[in-house]
């Protein structure tokens, strides 16, 4: 699991390190990680040309000791200093005895058009907001100048706790970040801005009880929150995955019911109904307006005229892919005393009383726009602060939210805890249908006993690697995603 700790959390776990450590041992540690990082980019050190972008605190600190390093391996190193009278004394003393150079705000201009790595030491995880003059200034110079970016622990303008961007900020292609990960870089738009992340051990796991963020759970010491945000890596999507035994039958396997489909959108019931076959269903139960075409496609499904609730035995129900206006059949969907997904038109119609008083697991799974509906408020709102979205549905509707995009999101009922971010997808999965067969998939996890969250984080991993196994670089469409889900399901479990 790759846990990622909110700045107060950071910050509590690092004072109390420092305490059992020498002074200035955690720095000297993120700058030694910091330093073979830009070396790794740069591919040749010597005779390299870095420019260090270098404001007040520990962040400017790390970044004029990484620059001492690299300039004893014989680059020309630059600092431009935002804040003269408050740099980093130690840092700024160590770098100008390796032969480092420093320069007047007035000339980052020349040095930046020259500079083959520009590191980002601006602002540290504390900062909020966009950046202010004159850093935003040298935000847009890093842009035009080509440069390779290193951004140190985030970079300069994403908010750490929520990866949000209020402003300018700099754009990286490497972030390398210290002692334990921060939401801001796993989160949409601030994972876009971070580039490859890079995780640098400096002991905080020792306090945190977590490994700090390169892997395991979430903290469980006193006095310490746990994670604000988690992704699920192969050994713990494989170790969720429901695997059949000798005794299965259909129904221990899961019986999945979907409504979906009406006489204009016949397809979304055919992809629902894909999701749910390939995500390993024992049976699927369909009802709808679709019927022929789901039988045509998938001749093992069962296919009933319904009400849902007379369709038979089932242990989850999918609804509203395509569904139109049939709120009759949403309603008694919704009242059923199994798990059920909400989606697409589901969505729309669902009444939210019904849903925050319903007994048994609810899974919604918007994308930005139906989220925004629901919240009432603009789509580039969610987009923006998605983290705050997804919790604020959670908590608004009693269910766990499935908050679909660039970065899938999944916050259990009632928005506390730990949202979990899903790591796998493509930009190919931007494609009509694609949301069904997700609600297929996750349906079916839900049926063969996982809890909302789990089933939700579960299938999106698997609805992400699927999409990349399908696509391989080039256009894909829904229906080859759905086809691929089997792949993904071996590629995890290693076979």
């Amino acid at each position: 699991m790759r846990t990622a700790y909110s700045v107060e959390t950071v910050r509590a776990a690092e004072r109390e390190l420092m305490a059992q450590v020498p002074e200035g041992a955690l720095m000297q540690r993120a700058s030694a990680g910091l330093a073979v990082a830009c070396a790794e980019v740069l591919g040749r050190v010597y005779g390299s040309r870095v420019v260090l972008l270098v404001g007040s605190g520990d962040n400017g600190g790390d970044a004029l000791y990484a620059g001492a390093r690299l300039a004893r391996r014989g680059a020309g190193v630059s600092a431009v200093l935002l804040s003269p009278e408050r740099v980093h004394a130690g840092g700024l003393a160590a770098f100008r005895a390796a032969g480092g150079r420093v320069v007047a705000g007035e000339g980052a201009e020349g040095v930046l058009g020259r500079a083959d790595l520009v590191v980002d030491g601006i602002v540290g995880i504390g900062g909020k907001g966009g950046l202010r003059a004159p850093a935003s200034r040298l935000a847009g110079l890093v842009r035009e100048s080509g440069a390779a970016v290193v951004a140190v622990d985030l970079p300069s303008g994403v908010d750490a706790d929520s990866g949000e961007v209020a402003g300018e900020a700099v754009r990286a292609d490497v972030t390398v970040t210290f002692g334990a990960y921060k939401p801001g870089l796993l989160v949409d738009p601030g994972r876009e801005y971070a580039g490859v992340v890079r995780f640098v051990d400096i002991g905080l796991g020792v306090v945190l009880g977590s490994g700090g963020g390169g892997g395991g759970g979430s903290a469980e010491r006193e006095g310490f929150s746990a994670g604000e945000v988690e992704a699920l890596q192969y050994v713990d999507v494989a170790s969720l995955l429901p695997m059949p035994t000798g005794e299965s039958d259909k129904y221990r396997r899961g019986v999945v019911g979907i409504v979906a489909g009406s006489a204009r959108y016949p397809g979304a019931a055919v992809l629902c109904v894909a999701g749910a076959l390939r995500g390993g269903a024992g049976a699927v139960r369909y009802v709808g307006h679709a019927a022929d075409a789901v039988i045509a496609r998938f001749p093992e499904t069962l296919v009933s005229a319904g009400p849902p609730s007379k369709a038979g035995r089932v242990q989850a129900w999918v609804v509203g892919p395509g569904l139109g206006d049939d709120s009759e059949r949403l309603a008694d969907v919704i009242g059923a005393d199994v798990p059920v997904l909400i989606d697409a038109d589901g969505l729309r119609l669902a009444d939210e009383a019904a849903v925050r008083g319903r007994a048994a697991p609810t899974l919604l799974t918007p994308h930005a726009g139906e989220a925004a509906a629901l919240l009432g408020v603009a789509r580039e709102e969610v987009e923006r602060g998605r983290l705050a979205a997804v919790r604020e549905l959670a908590g608004r509707y009693g269910a766990t939210v499935l908050l679909k995009g660039s970065t899938t999101l999944v916050s259990a009922a009632g928005g506390g805890g730990v949202v979990r971010v899903n790591p796998t997808g493509t930009p190919w999965l931007a494609t009509a249908g694609s949301g069904d067969v997700l609600s297929g998939l996750a349906g079916a996890l839900l049926g063969a006993g996982l809890g909302a969250l789990d089933a939700g984080a579960v299938g999106a991993y698997l609805h992400g690697l699927a999409g990349r196994l399908a696509a391989d670089g080039a256009p894909v469409g829904a229906h080859d995603v759905a086809e691929a889900v089997p792949a993904a399901w071996r590629d995890v479990r290693g076979e």
